[in-house]
């Protein structure tokens, strides 16, 4: 290997794996404080986040890694640039594009290691991630108790605890209410004060109440009133042990997850795409002979030229205003009949279909993520070349707004083959169709010394229009 070559890879793979990780802690960020009202205070052991938080990094990739291609190689050619090593690198008879050949070498096997986790982990990842998200959000909270307010976690319980003190145990004003068979508050407990905490376990909730009394209503003799006794008990102290077996978080089977398109590889979405495709002709063939029956055919003879006097069809077969009007609401109610029998099976076939369009996107988008790649670096090598400027300034800049270009492209495009209104495969491949003839532009324009962002020339040329004479 050259040693120009050498020296390009690692103006690449350090500002790359930097930028990765960057872009990777700003997502994970964004997940963290979209769903920080349900994850904190609900009693997670701490390896349930980070394993969450691991999920939710692989997700991320799909995004992370065409703006960490982008961002990196502005980076490296724009600090070349601005070192004046590409000048030297071209005054030693090397062109850009042979400058660029080791970069694109190693995005093309970036391409291919996306394209390979995108297919193999990516759909594991997901489904590990979304089953778990499912469980966490549905966890209820793990303060138990809150102040004025009434808890019903507890099955068969109804507890108000007035205030507590800042270490959480010790509560103050405490008020049970326990419910009978009938949903009826026959058991009533007032505390003065009361100290919570867990058993060694954790399965049970411990309430030591202190000063308090217990009214207890319970039926009489002939078992007729629920409420004609009335039990009062005093006490200095007490216990009242609560299950904890409703808080602990319960995992789903991860099964019930893998029927979506993102927990599924190329082989599965190609099976349930053709196993989706067969179901909607079937239904076609099905439908054809489900209104066969109610197409009726009547033979009329035609006109004869010996027949003199020609009597219109309707006439014959309907000769009183009555049998027309039967006539009419018959066919009404056939009509009707027949709109019963498509509408549910035209949504089951709307349902169907858009469900194929759906997993026909995810299966392009396993391409895509490394074709975005390419592109990518197609725009960024030639944008740093032209710009010479390295660092995190401008090249940020620069790069953020062609990643949104192409983030607002292919989410526009996803969206509109979702709903019907595009072709699956020109919904997944539009952005990279729409940003390749760019790269393709910049490439020639940074390989023949364009002065493509030199304000200067362009004040020139708009000089010269305005000064220029008609003939």
């Amino acid at each position: 290997m050259k040693k120009i070559h050498l020296l390009l890879l690692k103006s690449f793979i350090r500002p790359f794996i930097v930028t990765l990780f960057i872009v990777m802690f700003v997502l994970l960020m964004l997940f963290l404080f979209k769903y920080i009202d349900d994850l904190i205070g609900k009693g997670f052991k701490w390896y349930i986040i980070l394993e969450l938080m691991m999920y939710n990094s692989a997700t991320n990739v799909a995004m992370a890694l065409p703006l960490s291609v982008l961002l990196s190689s502005i980076m490296t050619y724009g600090s070349l640039g601005e070192n004046y090593e590409l000048v030297a690198i071209k005054s030693a008879g090397i062109s850009l594009r042979r400058a660029m050949y080791p970069m694109m070498v190693v995005v093309i096997i970036l391409s291919i290691a996306a394209f390979a986790f995108s297919d193999y982990m990516l759909p594991v990842a997901n489904l590990k991630y979304y089953s778990l998200l499912y469980d966490a959000r549905k966890q209820k909270s793990a303060d138990l108790l809150p102040e004025n307010i009434f808890s019903n976690r507890f099955p068969g319980y109804s507890i108000r605890v007035k205030s507590k003190d800042p270490d959480g145990q010790t509560l103050y004003g405490i008020m049970i209410y326990q419910h009978g068979a009938l949903e009826i508050n026959q058991t009533v407990t007032f505390a003065r004060s009361g100290l919570m905490y867990r058993t060694k376990d954790d399965l049970y909730l411990i309430l030591k109440l202190k000063d308090g009394v217990r009214y207890e209503e319970t039926p009489g003799e002939t078992n007729y009133n629920q409420r004609q006794r009335l039990t009062r008990v005093r006490f200095k102290e007490t216990e009242q042990r609560f299950p904890l077996s409703e808080f602990k978080m319960k995992r789903t089977d991860e099964n019930e997850f893998r029927q979506a398109s993102m927990m599924m590889n190329l082989r599965q979405l190609r099976h349930y795409v053709d196993s989706s495709q067969k179901y909607v002709d079937s239904t076609t063939l099905t439908n054809y002979k489900l209104l066969t029956p109610y197409i009726k055919y009547f033979s009329i003879p035609a006109k004869s030229d010996s027949v003199k006097k020609f009597v219109p069809a309707d006439s014959v077969l309907i000769s009183s205003f009555s049998e027309k009007l039967n006539a009419l609401n018959n066919s009404a109610s056939e009509v009707l009949r027949v709109q019963d029998v498509l509408r549910n099976r035209t949504d089951n076939y709307k349902e169907t279909s858009k469900s194929i369009r759906r997993y026909v996107m995810e299966y392009q988008k396993k391409f895509t993520l490394g074709a975005a790649c390419i592109v990518l670096f197609l725009i960024g090598a030639p944008l740093g070349a032209i710009i010479r400027k390295g660092g995190l300034g401008l090249p940020v800049v620069i790069s953020v707004i062609f990643f949104l270009l192409y983030y607002i492209i292919s989410t526009i495009g996803e969206k509109s083959a979702k709903e019907g209104d595009l072709s699956p495969l020109v919904g997944a491949w539009i952005a990279i169709i729409m940003l390749f003839p760019i790269g393709v532009f910049l490439t020639y324009k940074a390989a023949t010394d364009s002065a493509l962002f030199d304000m200067e020339v362009y004040k020139r040329f708009f000089k010269r229009l305005r000064f220029k004479r008609p003939d």
